[in-house]
């Protein structure tokens, strides 16, 4: 099993575009390849896991333990030829001080070769130091290859190889021309979701096709095959017995889910059940909901029009069954949403609207302390993260809250979580770690009020 980290120097640098691209290309020749994203994201996995047609993991200091994010690599590489890490930001951005939450920090733990993408727009000689830079910043931090991207043309090309072959010793591994195939179209939370891109699949065949022109592949997979042998994992073998089904929210408005998450739901007892707010007309025979994020302002239309469903999700509240939601489900609960001149109904479950904004209202890790309100607690301190661009506003005054804020935003600054009869709803996205076994909590729940 081989694999490698492509990072960059900065964020924007048309690292995702080259990570899908390379994904499917070597996909395209044969390999199994198994992709996997730093820190916490939906939109790249999604890409990242339709590009490999294998599930992509998010890999997470913040949520994680060195100990499990090693386990769940080990775990998640059976079976594949090659990993395929895509990094978030700079190589060396992070939180702490010493780096060891960076993106070097966790090539470091994972013993990967870094292949470096660098954006060359602007720049022909200068690109030497930084690599050089890069290099003696931390030694212990294997860069072994670049690629040269967003390349003006072959007279560029030719000036930056030139430099790199004489101050640096770290190979060229291809030069990707800047062309519009290479770009996939941004939005107010980064890249537009695959599970909602028109011909998304096309768009990776074409993103494939010019880096299998434009990149040695070869060299690349010589690279990858460099690091050291994943430990192999015996998965284990034992019979999970059903005992609650939910009804998850699954279609092009609601896509944000972790998929160690889902598997966490059915090892606890749960049949996951999907379902579609935006076109089915009655919920399925469920015991438990969860609606986890996505861009309801993107179908404000459709999920308006879908008076049945919102009736439907209303009355499944009304009734005391559980409910789990998250950012856009928090959204979609409220009575109604507004996006720029347009405002819809939602689920008119929650005394609020939503309003979106140019700018996020929540961003980045967060912590949280659990209040008395909480409907299946952890009796401890959580982590996880928000990023939302939409405020909650006409809050009735007599909301409970499940959660105090530590650090982000939540719903006002203060909290998160709002709680109304076994519904839980919240900005904040939770994974199923060491650090919060929410879905087992859950699934107890569930069962709990399922057999009362």
């Amino acid at each position: 099993m081989a694999y490698l980290y492509l990072s960059a120097a900065h964020k924007s640098s048309g690292k995702t575009s080259v990570s899908l691209a390379l994904t499917r290309a070597l996909r395209d020749r044969g390999h199994v390849v198994q992709p996997f994203k730093k820190g916490p994201d939906y939109i790249d996995p999604l890409w990242l896991s339709q590009a490999a047609g294998r599930p992509c993991y998010n890999l997470d200091f913040y949520t994680m333990p060195d100990d499990e994010i090693q386990s769940v690599f080990a775990q998640q590489m059976q079976g594949a030829d090659i990993g395929v890490i895509e990094g978030n930001k700079g190589l060396f951005d992070g939180m702490a001080l010493d780096g060891a939450d960076s993106n070097a920090g966790m090539a470091k733990l994972l013993k990967a070769p870094v292949v470096l993408v660098l954006d060359t727009q602007g720049t022909t000689r200068g690109v030497a130091p930084l690599v050089m830079g890069y290099q003696a910043f931390d030694a212990d931090v294997n860069i072994a290859g670049i690629i040269l991207n967003k390349v003006a043309g072959p007279r560029h090309e030719g000036k930056l190889r030139e430099v790199l072959e004489h101050y640096t010793d770290v190979p060229v591994l291809g030069a990707i021309q800047r062309h519009a195939d290479m770009h996939i179209s941004e939005r107010h939370l980064g890249l537009v979701p695959s599970n909602e891109a028109a011909e998304s699949d096309a768009k990776i065949n074409l993103m494939a096709s010019r880096l299998n022109d434009q990149v040695d592949l070869e060299h690349l997979l010589k690279i990858a095959q460099s690091a050291p042998e994943v430990a192999r994992v015996e998965s284990p073998q034992h019979q999970v017995q059903v005992s609650v089904r939910i009804g998850v929210a699954q279609d092009e408005a609601f896509g944000f889910y972790y998929p160690g998450d889902l598997h966490a739901l059915e090892q606890s007892g749960a049949e996951i059940v999907p379902f579609s707010p935006v076109n089915d007309t009655e919920l399925p025979a469920v015991d438990g909901l969860f609606i986890g994020g996505g861009f309801p302002e993107t179908h404000l239309e459709k999920l308006s029009n879908n008076a049945a469903m919102c009736d439907q999700i209303r009355a499944f509240v009304e009734a005391d069954k559980p409910v789990y939601a998250e950012c856009g489900g928090l959204m979609y609960l409220c009575r109604q949403l507004t996006w720029g001149e347009k405002t819809g109904k939602m689920a008119n479950v929650l005394p609020a609207d939503v309003t979106m904004h140019e700018t996020p209202q929540g961003r980045g890790y967060i912590r949280l302390a659990e209040t008395d309100a909480h409907p299946w607690p952890s009796g401890h301190e959580l982590v996880g993260h928000e990023f939302h661009y939409s405020a909650i506003s006409n809050l009735a005054d007599d909301v409970t809250f499940a959660y105090d804020v530590r650090r982000g935003f939540g719903v006002d600054g203060k909290h998160d979580g709002v709680r109304y009869r076994n519904l839980l709803a919240n900005y904040a996205h939770m994974r199923d770690t060491q650090r919060n076994r929410w879905a087992d909590r859950y699934v107890a729940f569930i069962k709990q009020h399922k057999y009362d």
